[in-house]
């Protein structure tokens, strides 16, 4: 099977290549780097450093599109904002007119999203039909989401992956955290009732490997543990696994001021549920938080 990959080098589409390659698939990776893809994703993978390079008569059974610059790596000013729409929602369009030159267009698109598209929702239990709270994260997701869609007028079955924090051992949000914990000096954010909606890489990728083999699955689906739990929850749960204290909270003012808008990031709520996974019959490896950390940080 050939697949194309955006984001192929990133935390989440390196392991996935790896996945797909052990698994038999002839593999492509669109990168800005491509002589660091075969370094990053093994050997075997194919670079593509512009999507103008691909030809009418190129065939791809299935198109992953995870591209986009970090959202957390600076403070979202207006010219930042504009380089995380643009990464995204502009490589996508780039994408559809792509497949719409095609000769034999995919028969798949998988194309990533984050809950991000619910907003800030306090307690409220979010599944893939719940309305959303407009604000910046939301708008980028919708976007996103709506210019993938546009990939059904040529045929192509979309899935959408709303993909909460993912937790994987060498990189991602768990990453930053883990130095102050193991240092004593963790704590939680804010009054830490926030929902936190998290899942390991190993489900992540099991997921996209289910919506490949399942024609069935089409649209939106939560790609988050069917166990989401609180900012205070999350910090307890680290904190017992490096069996380290956590007894430094960090203010929401003092969030607000470092980090500026963006700290909606780690002070917004997101109680989200996988129910269109849980009914596919989805069966998650790692459901609960203690055991995803405890196999992150390679403890028994």
């Amino acid at each position: 099977m050939k697949i194309l990959i955006t984001g192929g080098t990133g935390f989440i589409g390196s392991a996935l290549t790896r996945s797909l390659t052990e698994q038999g698939c002839e593999v492509t990776v669109l990168s800005r780097n491509p002589e660091s893809v075969e370094k990053i994703c093994g050997s075997g993978i194919k670079p593509l450093n512009n999507l103008n390079q691909l030809k009418p008569e190129d065939t791809y059974r299935v198109i992953i599109n995870l591209a986009g610059a970090p959202i957390f790596d600076a403070r979202w000013s207006d010219a930042r904002k504009q380089v995380i729409r643009d990464s995204r929602i502009s490589l996508t369009k780039q994408l559809i007119a792509c497949m719409a030159r095609m000769t034999i267009k995919p028969e798949l698109l998988i194309s990533g999203s984050a809950i991000g598209y619910y907003g800030d929702q306090g307690d409220t239990v979010l599944t893939e039909q719940s309305a959303s709270h407009k604000d910046f994260s939301h708008q980028l997701c919708a976007d996103w989401e709506n210019e993938a869609k546009k990939a059904e007028q040529f045929g192509v079955r979309v899935c959408l992956i709303r993909t909460g924090l993912v937790l994987a051992e060498g990189g991602g949000l768990l990453q930053r955290m883990l130095l102050p914990f193991r240092l004593g000096l963790g704590g939680r954010l804010g009054n830490g009732q926030q929902w936190m909606s998290w899942i390991h890489r190993q489900d992540w990728i099991a997921i996209a490997r289910m919506m490949i083999s399942d024609s069935s699955m089409q649209g939106a689906y939560n790609a988050t543990a069917p166990n989401p739990v609180t900012n205070s929850e999350f910090t307890r749960t680290l904190a017992h696994c490096l069996k380290r204290p956590a007894l430094l909270p960090v203010p929401a003012w003092l969030l607000k001021i470092l980090l500026g808008e963006m700290s909606q990031l780690v002070l917004g709520s997101q109680r989200v549920m996988p129910e269109r996974l849980l009914a596919q019959g989805f069966r998650f490896q790692f459901p609960d938080l203690s055991s995803a950390l405890n196999q992150v940080l390679g403890r028994p």
